[in-house]
């Protein structure tokens, strides 16, 4: 029988996060699991874990991600989020522990962990993929970027207002000035979409969102398309400075006016691991404390 690994994700910001991952890998040992790291924070973890109990994800001895079963991230969205960028393009599937705020990408809560790990060792979780962006960008037809994102790519202004054309399918559809505008997945629509004035996606709707950033414009509604359309959103000559292309907050490309960044469903999703049966509903009203007294409905529907 060949040996089980499973990948650990976190960080040593916060104390809860250090004691949680710890405990995650002492009882993944028990269970004659391998625990494995990325190489950044094996080192990070160094002061609190002794090297021989884990083992390193990549490098030239290192654990393939192929070999992984499934990954444990302990955080918030974004130790999720940077989960997503080792795991990119492998079938292992991420199962996140809140210890941030909201943590919309998580599954469980950090008091959930020892039921979780539980949980995780006897395989009693199934997988969700969700849509991810394809984003590109070019300049007079000279890539000048390519990369992805799972909640959302944001074209927003670095200084001054910028002046947008914004397109579907290679069509025009209209133009303004504004701060930027947001291209989003379903599951994006409760991060970056959502404090920009977005509608909420239950995840399992196939579709692409485009929400303006404060727009100075008539028709400055957000848009919600088929997941086969392409975005676009072009920065004008006219335009009052730079722009700059954000991925899920975390990789950078700056934009000079002319270019123009395309977004498009991508053929590799995220696989989240679920070990939760309440439907979206329930996360969402859970997530923001949404007030639900006087509901005389069913307690129970079937899950998202």
């Amino acid at each position: 029988m060949s040996e089980r690994r499973i990948l650990v994700v976190s960080h040593t910001a916060r104390v809860e996060a250090i004691e949680a991952t710890v405990s995650v890998v002492e009882a993944l040992r028990a269970a004659d699991v391998i625990p494995v790291m990325p190489a950044s924070d094996r080192a990070e973890f160094a002061p609190h874990l002794a090297p021989e109990r884990t083992e390193e994800l990549g490098g030239a001895s290192g654990v393939t991600v192929d070999e992984l079963e499934v990954a444990l991230v302990l955080g918030g969205d974004g130790t999720i989020l940077r989960a997503a960028e080792v795991l990119r393009g492998s079938r292992c599937p991420i199962l996140g522990v809140n210890l941030g705020h909201v943590g919309f990408l998580a599954e469980t809560e950090s008091h959930d962990l020892e039921f979780t790990v539980r949980r995780v060792l006897a395989g009693a979780y199934t997988v969700e993929e969700r849509t991810t962006l394809d984003v590109r960008a070019t300049v007079e037809g000279e890539v000048i970027a390519d990369t992805w994102a799972v909640n959302e790519a944001s074209v927003e202004k670095l200084g001054r207002m910028l002046e947008v054309a914004v397109g579907v399918d290679g069509r025009p559809l209209s133009s303004f000035g504004c701060d930027g505008v947001v291209l989003s997945t379903p599951t994006g629509s409760t991060a970056y979409s959502f404090s920009a004035g977005g509608p909420v996606v239950w995840p399992a709707v196939q579709a692409l969102l485009m929400v303006p950033l404060a727009a100075h414009a008539l028709f400055n509604r957000p848009l919600v398309v088929g997941p086969e359309s392409v975005l676009s959103v072009e920065i004008l000559p006219e335009s009052g400075g730079l722009g700059v292309l954000w991925c899920d907050g975390r990789r950078r490309t700056e934009l000079p006016v002319g270019a123009v960044v395309e977004a498009r469903r991508s053929q590799l999703p995220l696989r989240l691991a679920r070990i939760d049966e309440a439907v979206f509903t329930d996360r969402l009203v859970r997530k923001f404390h949404l007030p639900v007294a006087g509901w005389r409905g069913a307690a129970t529907g079937r899950s998202q």
